[in-house]
């Protein structure tokens, strides 16, 4: 080990000495050792048993075989791990972080599950469901490792499953080959939700034997069940979906708002490296839906979809329209975009229609989207089928404004800089493997940069965009989820990342000396913040979000004094553009 790495390694361990008290775990480690770096735990169940808010447990690579299960009586569940220690606030977590450099592995492939077909009678024998990874907690940071191979026998089993938590923060997480989704957050208890997805993957998931038919609910990443009101809004940023074998990401029955952004959708509906076609998957690449007391209006934002069995994005028959702003749909199997949509009674039971289009402040709202081709459903010529006035007939309804199919362009190859990409011709082969689109990741957990999808000189989606609120190079912004002339992607700017960088300049540079950092935003740009902002320490430790009622007419340095009360550097994230603050 070289001395400057050793130097950023102890300065890296230091300060989380200072954060609170550390623990190790470690694939040679003992339960009954004392959790220290040269006597580590075996198991995070037993990290679990003694963090405290603001504790950081370090997880050593290799591959943890997770072979024991413990019922987790809440949900009438068992689970290899089981987190339920909290921290006390945003400001106040427990951190549960891969050691630098180093890739820790949670294979389930022998873990015992549940085979209940009732989960009623609160038993374990009568468990119904098993995950290797479940979450029952509030205020924790994961961040760095892989969870694979959750078994099944009746029902699917998710590789994390979250349930009645709030605020835990997933960052740079690989969910695949798990017989059920890849991460599963379940927040109908009161208070939940709140959480941040930073750049996590779920793919290769396949659920080939569960009573309600073959891949039918091996998502990648789900979101559900939270109620209207109830708890804060879930964020999935810069997370990608493959080959999954139902939906890339789906939130029916999700009535709390949820916002994705820099997400990706490819080959859903399909197992085995895309070679296999799942008899009941769906296919969807991101279904926004299903809300049944019209208080599911999400955003959806720079996203990209391509190749799924079924429609790229797709509202899932809502009664809540949706912000769908800025994303690329690209050669799906049915719709570019599927806007399907009905009306339920205030009941959120009763259904008053089959099939209506929304209309007024409810109707979906289509900003500066590509579909190519421009293949569409429900959107500006809708089927309306109300069961009661037996009413069947096609009617107008919104169609968006400054998308492809609003201003007729049809467009083709020599729009883009490329279509060529491993994930659009390979099948049988790992695609997390292979440079592309979906292979590795940078190493701060930023998205490939890569052409595929991205305009190119002269192309007729350039400057065709309505102004959103998104940095833009042009006379106005692009269509499509990248604006050409920002050389960095926005998926690039991650405030978490020892090496974070931003989108905010259409000219990318790393002139900073400071090796946590290269950040070329000027504090200025901050001053006209819209929106909440995350706050993270150089290590990568999320320490909570800025709410816009702060900011008036104060300066970040100011709002971060008075926030967080300490001085030092801080890494500051706002939509795409990261800023590294000093706080004296």
């Amino acid at each position: 080990m070289g001395k400057k790495y050793t130097l950023a390694l102890w300065i890296v361990l230091s300060a989380a000495q200072a954060f609170g008290a550390v623990y190790y775990v470690a694939t040679d480690g003992k339960d009954s050792n004392v959790g220290s770096e040269k006597k580590p735990f075996a198991t995070l169940n037993k990290a679990n048993e003694v963090v405290k808010a603001g504790d950081t447990v370090w997880i050593r690579g290799g591959v943890y075989d997770v072979n024991d299960t413990v019922f987790f009586a809440r949900y009438k569940m068992t689970a290899g791990i089981l987190l339920t220690a909290s921290g006390e606030s945003d400001d106040k977590r427990i951190h549960y972080l891969a050691y630098p450099d180093e890739l820790p592995i949670f294979d389930g492939a022998n873990l015992p599950v549940a085979e209940g077909e009732d989960h009623s009678d609160g038993t374990p024998e009568g468990a119904m469901y098993t995950s290797p990874i479940v979450i029952s907690a509030k205020f924790l940071h994961l961040k760095g490792f892989e969870i694979r191979n959750t078994p099944m026998v009746h029902n699917s089993n998710s590789g994390i499953f979250l349930y009645a938590s709030k605020h835990i923060f997933l960052e740079n997480i690989d969910s695949h080959h798990n017989a059920g989704p890849g991460f599963f957050a379940n927040d109908g208890a009161d208070d939940g939700g709140g959480h941040i997805f930073l750049n996590c993957d779920a793919h290769d998931n396949y659920d080939p034997t569960g009573w309600q038919g073959d891949g039918e609910n091996a998502d990648g990443f789900g979101a559900h069940y939270q109620k209207p009101g109830q708890g804060d809004t879930t964020r999935f940023i810069g997370c990608r979906a493959w080959w999954n074998s139902d939906d890339g990401f789906d939130f029916i029955n999700q009535e709390y708002p949820v916002v994705l952004e820099n997400c990706y959708a490819m080959g859903n509906g399909y197992s085995d490296y895309g070679r296999g076609n799942p008899k009941n998957g769906n296919g969807y690449g991101i279904k926004m839906g299903q809300s049944t007391y019209g208080t599911g209006h999400h955003i959806i934002k720079q996203c990209v979809a391509w190749k799924n069995k079924m429609s790229g994005f797709y509202a899932n028959y809502t009664n809540a329209g949706s912000q769908w702003i800025n994303n690329t749909s690209y050669e799906n199997g049915d719709r570019a975009f599927s806007m399907a949509s009905t009306l339920y009674a205030e009941d959120g039971k009763t259904r008053l229609a089959e099939v209506a289009p929304l209309t007024g402040d409810n109707a979906h709202i289509m900003k500066n989207n590509i579909a190519f081709p421009n293949k569409l459903s429900q959107i500006g010529e809708c089927w309306e089928k109300i069961s009661s006035q037996d009413i069947d007939h096609y009617v107008e309804c919104p169609a968006g404004e400054n998308n492809t199919w609003n201003l007729k362009l049809d467009l083709t190859e020599d729009d883009f800089a490329s279509l060529d990409d491993p994930s659009m011709t390979v099948t049988g082969e790992d695609l997390s493997k292979i440079p592309g689109i979906l292979g590795p990741r940078n190493p701060d957990g930023s998205l490939p940069d890569v052409d595929f999808l991205r305009l190119k000189k002269g192309s007729r989606a350039i400057d065709k965009g309505e102004d959103v609120g998104f940095p833009f190079a042009g006379k106005a912004p692009d269509l499509g989820a990248f604006e050409y002339g920002i050389i960095s992607s926005s998926s690039k700017a991650k405030s978490s990342s020892s090496k974070a960088k931003s989108s905010s300049s259409a000219k990318s540079s790393s002139s900073s000396k400071d090796s946590s950092a290269a950040i070329i935003a000027k504090n200025a740009y901050f001053a006209e913040i819209s929106g909440p902002a995350d706050v993270f320490d150089l290590q990568g430790r999320y320490l909570g979000t800025l709410q816009p009622e702060l900011w008036h007419d104060k300066s970040i340095v100011e709002v971060m004094r008075t926030r967080f009360k300490a001085s030092g550097a801080y890494l500051v994230r706002h939509e795409q553009n990261v800023q590294k603050i000093h706080v004296k």
